[in-house]
Order: C-alpha cells, then sequence, then structure tokens
C-alpha cells in the first residue's frame, strides 16, 4: 500500500491527512515536539474542525522523521510559506527514490518574492527538481473533514509526475485534476488571499455582492497580470487554482484572509487580529511580496496596493475602498504594463 509522510500539524496538513486515510493510504504525520504529538492523538487540535474528528487507523503520528519518511511514495510539505524553507531543510536527507516533494503552501517567501516550489528546489538536491509538484485549489478544510466533496489541482513540470501525484492523492473527498502549470498554479493560489482579505473588508462594511463581485473580478485580473509577467499561462487563472479558489476564499466565513478583512473593519489591529488566530493568515505576508513584485515590473494593482496600505501603512479600510471606486475607469483588460489587452487583439 502506499505511504504519505505530512510535514506541518496544520489544519491543512491534518485534513489532507485525514481524508487520504480514510482513502487507504498509510500517513505519518510529522510533529515536531512529544507534547504536539501527543495532543493531536488526544484530539487537542488547535482548530475547532479538527478536534471533533476521530484520527483514522491509517494515520499515525510521529516525533520521527526516519519514521515519518521511511519507505514512503511522497512528502506533502502543509507549512506556511515563511516556514517552509526551514522545513525542507530539515527533510532534505531524508528524500530518496522516487519520492514526490508536494507543496501544500499558499503563500510566496517574503525576503526572496519566491514561489514555494522554488523554495524546495532552493534545498533539495537538483536529481529531486523533477518530483516537485504543487497542490491547490479551493478547498475549506471544516468541509471537507465533514465529507463534503471537494476539487483541487496538482501541478508538475512533467505531465506524467502530475499524474502520478494525482493517482496518490485523489479522494473520495478530493477530486484531483492535473496541470503543468507549476508557475500559474502557485501563484493562483497565493494571490486570490490577498483578494480575500479585500473580501473580507467588503462584507465588513457591508457593502454587498455587487461590491464583492466587482472585487473578485478585478482581483482575478490582477492575479492574471502578474501571474502572466512571471511566465503563468493566463488561462490557468480561470481554473480552479485561480478563480475556483478566489470563490472560495472570499465568500466563505471558514476563510481565515476573509476574517482579517472583516476583523479591520472594526478597527482591531493587525498585530492583534493575528495574535487572536490558532492558523495563519497567508494573504498578510503574500501582499507584501505581490507589492513588491508589482513594483518591480511597474504592474498597476491597485488593489493589492490598497490591501497593502491598510495592512501596513494604517489606512482606514473604509477610505481605501472609496479611493478604489474613485479610480480612472478604462477598457477593463488595460493598466500599466498589463499584457493581457494585446492577448485579444488580432
Amino acid at each position: 500500500m502506499a505511504g504519505v509522510a505530512i510535514i506541518g500539524t496544520t489544519t491543512w496538513g491534518v485534513t489532507l491527512g485525514v481524508v487520504l486515510a480514510r482513502n487507504g493510504v498509510d500517513v505519518r504525520l510529522w510533529a515536531r515536539t512529544e507534547r504536539e504529538c501527543t495532543q493531536l492523538k488526544n484530539a487537542q487540535h488547535h482548530a475547532d474542525a479538527v478536534s471533533a474528528i476521530t484520527l483514522p487507523d491509517k494515520l499515525s503520528i510521529t516525533t520521527s522523521l526516519s519514521e515519518a519518511l521511511e519507505d514512503t511514495d511522497a512528502v506533502i510539505l502543509a507549512v506556511p510559506s515563511q516556514r517552509m524553507r526551514d522545513n525542507i531543510k530539515t527533510i532534505s536527507s531524508y528524500l530518496k527514490g522516487s519520492m514526490l516533494v508536494v507543496s501544500a503552501a499558499k503563500g510566496l517567501e517574503i525576503d526572496s518574492n519566491k514561489r514555494m516550489s522554488q523554495v524546495i528546489a532552493d534545498e533539495i538536491s537538483p536529481s529531486f527538481w523533477p518530483n516537485i509538484c504543487v497542490h491547490s485549489g479551493p478547498n475549506l478544510s471544516a468541509e471537507i473533514l465533514q465529507g463534503l466533496p471537494a476539487v483541487a489541482v496538482v501541478a508538475a513540470w512533467n505531465e506524467l509526475i502530475a499524474r502520478k501525484a494525482q493517482k496518490l492523492l485523489n479522494t473520495p473527498s478530493i477530486c484531483l485534476y492535473t496541470n503543468s502549470d507549476v508557475i500559474g498554479v502557485e501563484l493562483g493560489g497565493a494571490l486570490k488571499n490577498i483578494i480575500a482579505l479585500g473580501a473580507g473588508v467588503a462584507d465588513g462594511l457591508g457593502y454587498g455582492d455587487n461590491a464583492k463581485a466587482a472585487l473578485i473580478t478585478r482581483g482575478l485580473t490582477e492575479i492574471t497580470a502578474l501571474g502572466l509577467a512571471l511566465g503563468a499561462n493566463p488561462l490557468t487563472f480561470s481554473g480552479l487554482t485561480g478563480l475556483g479558489d478566489l470563490i472560495a476564499t472570499c465568500s466563505s466565513p471558514l476563510s481565515r484572509n476573509h476574517y482579517v478583512g472583516v476583523e479591520l473593519t472594526k478597527g482591531r489591529k493587525l498585530e492583534e487580529i493575528i495574535k487572536s488566530m490558532s492558523g495563519v493568515a497567508e494573504g498578510v505576508g503574500t501582499t507584501i511580496v505581490a507589492h513588491n513584485l508589482a513594483k518591480q515590473f511597474e504592474l498597476e494593482m491597485p488593489i493589492t496596493e490598497k490591501i497593502y496600505k491598510v495592512l501596513y501603512e494604517g489606512l482606514d479600510p473604509k477610505k481605501a475602498s472609496l479611493e478604489l471606486m474613485e479610480a480612472e475607469a478604462r477598457h477593463e483588460l488595460m493598466g500599466r504594463r498589463w499584457r493581457l489587452f494585446s492577448l485579444f487583439r488580432h
């Protein structure tokens, strides 16, 4: 029977472990400390959604990396994006054979502006680079743990590797599609969190569904423009990791990024909100990277710019929203240094 190791006792890491184990896969979840290991075994996870479920028999928890990674077909890194580098460094010497290395993190590294697959490649042997995969899509843990259906995508540069990951990780709870646009799949999963922060602001201010639909749509255009500048296929962003993840994350109160946006409209400070949360809102850090990249490529990304100013420059969320509405409207596919409009010219 196939075996999978999961690095990261995040809510998403535990969720993936549970659904894979329910599907008959032998899963070993690595916990950093004995205390964390004991808490998980006793259903004392920090997330209520995980604490409420019984761990399947095929899911074991260990503090031993050698035990977790022995005879496994894949290792899934379900860790916060800002901790990805430390974690892949920790396990790099345990990689062997044809083991798949799967990133399940939806963020960008602040110091380097890199995607997670790039961070992983930095820290492992080049011989394993072809085995790097990315798992992304509209997946809310609480719903998946209840057995509700979801769909995701797994991407790798080599379609055969993507199909290998698909066969191993596909479950009745999460139906997996494949893609070879690693850049687009990663950027879609990361950048939508910025727009979800804005959707939370819109909901917190009571602006209604028309305004939120506009925010999602214009946000998708910004994501696509940056993705195109970084080498992604623009069609990827109309798929699961772009539009699909945007809809789920911007619409659901289960989204941590949406929650942060709502709380900001109540006058709470970002630091206070973050400290009160049990998980990481990846959009908070990703906004810094997207803001840096927009400046680097001289791209016009007004939503990202306003979210950055709200988070890091103290701009009032309501004022930021009004400024967006007052911006000069042009053709919706045109923006400074965007190449979107040219795609539709013959």
